[in-house]
């Protein structure tokens, strides 16, 4: 199969790009580092001047109803900045909203995400219970929990709407390594909650975005690692010559280059697979969050490596790339997992 961009996409793709160079800075990102890990502006300026916070929202609640392609490209360009957006929680907990909630769900919700009004996010834990419309439980590692005003919580087979603001619900965010995706713990006590419509659908779906958001992120952060090194390696002067002449150096990122490329195959090969209901969808969601996710980490190291000394100070963004890959590494499962599923459903019990 072949398989190219349309005009659309890469319009979308180079607008993205663009915007997260100009918006998502160094300086800016570490300001919000220093807060809550929420780069305020660059959300708004991300969901209400281009209109991107609606890309998978259907049209007729304010959004553009476009593809995971489309998505793809816009994480692939958020994660080449690390920007400090709540982009990961956006496309779950819109997408289940939009597949699994009810009518009424998606007029309250969904046009404020759209817009950016409400910053989502969520997750789950096969121990919380739901009791006379009350969930009590606690579910760990919330990206961008700390700032959420809606999450969609689950136990693995249903799923409820609470808001942040719910009496008996607290959330605490301990310091965790990544500072521009801050992770929350969430305790419930009896919390009101709504229950999605169709919390089988809204899991699926909201899963299948969250991976293709993290693999994209990953490919765009990989990506950025080998442009960045190869920058320096034509600056950096040793011995009279660019370090990039050396061979050695030439073959540390050639290596970085093949990894990427594989990588970009298997981003757009899974959100490819989405958009259009094929029967290998789950597949190759595995097959991207764990590739892209060890790629886009192998990247960073080799990055502070070949940075030498410069690399592995805190003024140097590597170290910012360097986290954000092993945060996306544990996010929504680690690569074990993930492969594990490949091998489960490849050679049945076998595996």
């Amino acid at each position: 199969m072949d398989f190219a961009f349309t005009d659309e996409q890469a319009m979308i793709a180079e607008t993205a790009q663009q915007f997260f160079a100009e918006n998502a800075t160094s300086s800016r990102t570490r300001e919000a580092m220093a807060a809550d890990g929420f780069d305020r502006a660059t959300w708004q300026s991300f969901c209400q001047e281009l209109g991107l916070g609606g890309l998978l929202v259907p049209e007729e609640f304010g959004g553009s109803a476009l593809g995971m392609v489309d998505f793809a490209t816009v994480a692939e360009a958020a994660g080449s900045q690390v920007a400090a957006i709540p982009l990961h929680g956006l496309a779950m907990i819109g997408s289940a909203i939009a597949a699994g909630g009810s009518d009424e769900q998606k007029s309250k919700w969904l046009p404020q995400l759209a817009s950016g009004d409400v910053v989502a996010s969520g997750g789950g834990n096969a121990d919380l219970k739901s009791d006379n419309g009350g969930l009590s439980g606690k579910i760990e590692f919330v990206p961008h929990g700390n700032i959420a005003n809606l999450f969609i919580l689950s136990d693995g087979s249903e799923a409820w709407i609470v808001e942040a603001d719910a009496d008996g619900l607290s959330v605490d965010t301990p310091v965790t390594m990544d500072q521009t995706r801050p992770q929350a713990t969430l305790t419930l006590s009896n919390v009101k909650a709504d229950p999605l419509a169709d919390g089988a659908a809204a899991l699926n779906i909201g899963k299948a975005a969250g991976w293709i958001c993290l693999a994209a992120e990953a490919l765009g952060g990989a990506q950025a690692c080998l442009d960045r090194t190869c920058e320096y390696a034509k600056e950096r002067e040793q011995f009279g010559r660019a370090i990039g002449s050396f061979q050695a150096y030439k073959h540390r990122l050639a290596d970085m280059m093949i990894e990427i490329e594989q990588a970009r195959s298997a981003v757009y090969w899974a959100a490819c697979a989405i958009d259009e209901g094929s029967d290998e969808a789950e597949l190759a969601l595995h097959a991207a969050k764990s590739f892209c996710a060890d790629t886009f980490f192998k990247c960073a190291g080799d990055m502070i490596q070949l940075h030498g000394g410069i690399g592995f100070t805190w003024e140097h963004d590597a170290h910012l790339f360097f986290k954000r890959a092993r945060s996306i590494q544990t996010m929504m499962q680690s690569g074990n997992w993930h492969r594990e599923e490949i091998a489960t459903m490849i050679l049945g019990e076998a595996a």
